[in-house]
């Protein structure tokens, strides 16, 4: 082992006995926490483990480097990951939406950073939290007229339209209709 390498492992083996949690303890938090981001990560320890920048910055680079070659999650990992912490309330709206949306046939459900990618041939929808309050619904689709409520997004974006959604019951006629207009489109 190098010098920079034992370096790194004395200081692991420091930052275990400080906050009394094996270098395990300390990836589930992180792993419970939902973060992905480095700077994040940092961020959540420092503030929950009152470590010093250093120390925060080292386990949250080990996580990252352990997590490499894993990025394969099951469904249920990636949404759980998605609506975790303050965006766990969305979770009841990205389920409604689910259930609309299963009823329309065969679909591939391709979990990304911080949405899910609905396809057929090709995307037809993206869904995702946009931030702790509202659910962003993306849709490709072509000749739909904007309204205040289908916003359409400029030119070259990866949907054409945004419907952003709050609340459950805002997963209504409308808004199952324009997702169905979107899948047919997509064959």
């Amino acid at each position: 082992m190098n010098s920079v390498d034992q370096a790194f492992a004395t200081q692991l083996k420091n930052i275990q006995a400080k906050t009394g949690k094996s270098l395990e303890q300390l990836f589930a938090q992180i792993r419970e926490s939902g973060l992905a981001r480095h700077g994040e990560i940092r961020e959540m320890l420092k503030r929950d483990l009152h470590l010093g920048h250093g120390d925060a910055n080292t386990v949250a680079r080990f996580y990252l480097k352990s997590m490499e070659g894993k990025s394969e999650t099951s469904l249920e990992e990636a949404i759980r990951e998605i609506y975790s912490g303050p965006k766990a309330n969305l979770h009841e709206i990205h389920e409604a939406l689910m259930n609309e949306i299963a009823s329309f046939g065969p679909f591939e459900i391709a979990p990304k950073k911080g949405y899910i990618s609905l396809r057929r041939k090709k995307q037809f929808a993206m869904i995702g939290p946009i931030t702790k309050t509202r659910l962003e619904v993306g849709l490709n689709m072509k000749g739909v007229e904007a309204t205040p409520r289908l916003v359409a997004m400029p030119p070259g974006g990866m949907c054409q339209y945004k419907v952003f959604v709050a609340y459950a019951d805002e997963v209504d006629a409308e808004l199952i209709g324009w997702i169905r207009q979107a899948y047919d489109s997509a064959g």
